[in-house]
């Protein structure tokens, strides 16, 4: 009986012994955690599945290892404040979180990887689900190529490592969400690093100002191309920052009064001769470079630390930026920053094999270069636009719609401002709804991309056009 309980205690002790080693956490903080959750005496009722097999949720006598694994999942869960609106859906993401699971403890185990993938917050996220909501470069759009690289530039010498980071030429780490414009986060990234490194100034620009004009080639959440964007802030005189023109994820009208605040400007842009790895380190040298990589590989999805080497194509569909480089053991990366929020990678940065011995680069890093110019000082502030006249003594607000609120015989005896530029006045007299979500449900109180059944349709919550406004909210 005593050998029955010593040889019980041993195999319990060796493992929890094994699973403190296990390699799949990106944090050792969450490892840590992780850890001591096995030891809580957790229970969980059994989900019967009549189409399974087996139970989706057992009971610690009855599997183990699908125990540890639920209790990392509620733990991923809390850390990334996870929650999901019906037991089939967690059940469901629980499934693929366990896939995706065995893909990270496969790939750590590997002697020869230079990198570690991890349970991230896209971890609940199957491979192709990723791909859909996460990636947004589209080179099959016809390049627009500027001409004024000239080949004979002369070579600096370029410093064994470097990093724009270091000098103060990189904002913060910013999250596109599941909209697909990584483009316009590439774009906006080079021209505040060359903004810092001519003006001095380092300033947070505006992607949906990009998203929401730049719209003759590019296609704001479906995609474009870095060039374009160059193009378009270049022909506009200049962009808006990110404060007065805030990031909402999805595309919409162009306000076209802030998208005529040029706060920083560009001369131009560059293109870098495809596949020339020593003219990027050159121009990287000199100033953050807008980059095209394949982002869909699912080891790119789950990505924790180290220097990315793929496997992966050269079929570009995501777009980030080149802010240094430097080496380690001997092995050459670049310093990439990404548009996925800082619990991706390191801290939303990756490193990525560079002189990998193929033109084209890891996964295309060296297909699609290209970078903003600039020479001077920003021009000075331009004064702020005059109100917007509802009649002959009655004004709103600059970048706001007057909406009549009281009528008698077809004359408007009374005004409000919605805070929204060109919006749609609903018929109640008290709400205004977007421009491009033109349809005022005065029932549900939800503004429409369209007439017919709301809850198929995105839906925005209508404002009140007078005081005291709410941000409006997707639904």
């Amino acid at each position: 009986m005593m050998c029955s309980i010593c040889t019980i205690l041993f195999f319990l002790a060796f493992f929890s012994l094994s699973h403190q080693q296990d390699p799949i956490f990106s944090d050792p903080q969450l490892q840590n955690q992780e850890t001591q959750l096995l030891h809580h005496g957790r229970t969980y009722g059994i989900v019967e599945d009549q189409n399974q097999e087996t139970p989706l949720l057992y009971l610690p006598n009855q599997r183990d290892q699908s125990q540890n694994e639920l209790d990392i999942f509620e733990s991923w869960c809390r850390r990334h404040g996870r929650t999901y609106g019906t037991v089939e859906e967690k059940e469901q993401r629980f499934r693929v979180f366990s896939d995706n699971l065995v893909f990270i403890r496969e790939h750590n185990q590997r002697a020869n990887s230079n990198y570690t993938v991890g349970l991230n917050a896209f971890a609940d996220l199957t491979h192709h689900e990723f791909k859909i909501k996460r990636l947004g470069l589209c080179p099959s759009i016809l390049r627009f190529s500027s001409s004024n690289f000239r080949s004979d530039q002369k070579k600096i010498d370029v410093p064994s490592s470097l990093d724009w980071r270091d000098k103060g030429a990189v904002t913060n780490v910013k999250d596109q969400g599941s909209c697909g414009a990584c483009w316009a986060f590439s774009a906006t990234g080079a021209i505040e690093g060359i903004n810092k490194i001519v003006t001095g100034s380092l300033i947070s620009l505006s992607e949906q100002e990009i998203i929401d004009c730049d719209t003759t080639y590019n296609s704001g959440c479906g995609g474009g191309l870095m060039d374009y964007a160059f193009k378009w802030v270049t022909k506009n005189h200049g962009i808006d920052t990110e404060k007065d023109y805030p990031y909402r994820e999805v595309q919409g009208s162009c306000i076209k009064d802030k998208a005529e605040r040029h706060v920083v400007t560009i001369d131009g842009h560059t293109d870098i001769p495809s596949n020339s790895e020593d003219l990027i380190l050159q121009a990287v040298a000199k100033q953050p470079v807008s980059v095209g990589i394949c982002g869909s590989e699912r080891s790119f999805q789950l990505y924790s630390s180290g220097i990315f080497s793929g496997p992966c194509s050269t079929s570009l569909d995501h777009a980030v930026l080149i802010v240094g480089y430097g080496s380690k053991n001997g092995v050459d990366y670049w310093i990439v920053k990404n548009s996925w929020g800082t619990s991706w990678g390191m801290d939303g940065y990756m490193h990525m094999l560079r002189n990998s011995g193929d033109s084209q680069g890891v996964c295309g890093i060296n297909m699609m270069p290209s970078y903003p110019t600039k020479s001077g000082a920003n021009p000075p502030p331009s004064p702020p636009p005059g109100p917007v006249k509802c009649s002959l003594l009655t004004y709103c607000p600059s970048g706001n719609t007057c909406c009549c609120t009281w009528r008698f015989l077809g004359i408007c005896l009374s005004w409000s401002c919605c805070d929204l530029d060109n919006a749609v006045c609903c018929k109640d007299g008290q709400y205004c709804c977007p421009q491009d979500y033109p349809v005022c449900n005065t029932a549900t109180g939800y503004c429409l991309k369209g007439s017919g059944n709301w809850t198929e349709m995105d839906g925005l919550k209508r404002r009140q056009s007078f005081g005291g406004f709410r941000p409006w909210e997707a639904i």
